[in-house]
């Protein structure tokens, strides 16, 4: 079970924006004091007098009647359908959600021939998700904010250096949706990173991917990137792979396509 979400510190009371006390930062002139009262009255008199008319007025005419509470013709549709008439309901095809209902692990991808476990495959608890943040605490924050419902993750290594990471992560229901939000967010961090906009994911709606430049730094082998996120309903979907070889655009998209049809 997730831990409930911390409150927000409520802002300090007695201090205005500029860090002045209330008395010396709102006190006006006496003179204008004086000008304000003058007007306060002559408005509270006039109101007073308009207040009574429209009174009178009132209690002068005939009460209206209220209409019927029961709306009998606001029902959709206005008859029953014949017994055997109803709609079939829909199909798990036709159900997206009823897909992502039961067991989440059982809609990751595959893991491709011949490559090998490595990391988590399965269940992912929400603290060792964020530890993998540069800043954990404002990854839970973030993460509890959307209604983080849970995780399924997959990581394999194919040939000699290549490890590849999906994860799916679940949404509650709520004002907002938090998979859409998740995305979003990322989605500008690998801009920025990237110095690109990315390439869309068919079919995806807003889902993109992103291969980075090489790091190189001495001492040490290249390093090459390539990322993709997607959501899809209440899941995000977030891919990550690396290699000391180029990464082909056509290996992230075509995972993360493949990732896409099995929601």
């Amino acid at each position: 079970m997730n831990p409930a979400e911390p409150a927000v510190p409520e802002t300090p009371t007695g201090t205005t924006p500029t860090g002045t006390t209330p008395d010396t930062a709102t006190r006006p002139r006496r003179r204008v004091l004086r000008t304000v009262r003058l007007i306060a009255v002559a408005a509270v008199l006039g109101l007073v007098g308009g207040t009574a008319v429209g009174y009178r007025i009132q209690a002068d005419r005939e009460p209206t009647p209220l209409p019927a509470l029961n709306q009998p013709g606001l029902a959709y549709p206005a008859k029953p359908l014949p017994k055997g008439q109803e709609p079939e309901p829909l199909s798990a095809k036709e159900d997206l959600q009823s897909k992502t209902q039961g067991d989440l692990r059982k809609l990751l991808v595959p893991r491709p021939a011949g490559a090998k476990a490595d990391g988590e495959d399965g269940w992912v608890s929400l603290s060792t998700y964020v530890s993998d943040y540069t800043w954990p605490n404002h990854a839970l924050q973030f993460q509890l904010r959307q209604g983080i419902r849970r995780i399924a993750s997959r990581s394999w290594r194919s040939g000699e250096y290549r490890t590849v990471t999906v994860n799916l992560i679940q949404y509650r229901p709520g004002e907002q949706i938090g998979a859409l939000e998740f995305v979003e967010d990322q989605l500008s961090y690998a801009e920025d990173e990237s110095g690109a906009a990315g390439e869309e994911l068919k079919g995806s709606g807003s889902g993109r991917y992103f291969v980075y430049p090489v790091h190189r730094e001495a001492g040490y082998l290249n390093i090459y990137e390539a990322r993709a996120f997607a959501q899809r309903g209440d899941v995000a979907i977030e891919i990550f792979m690396f290699d000391t070889r180029k990464i082909a655009e056509k290996d992230v998209r075509s995972l993360a396509e493949k990732q896409l049809e099995r929601l």
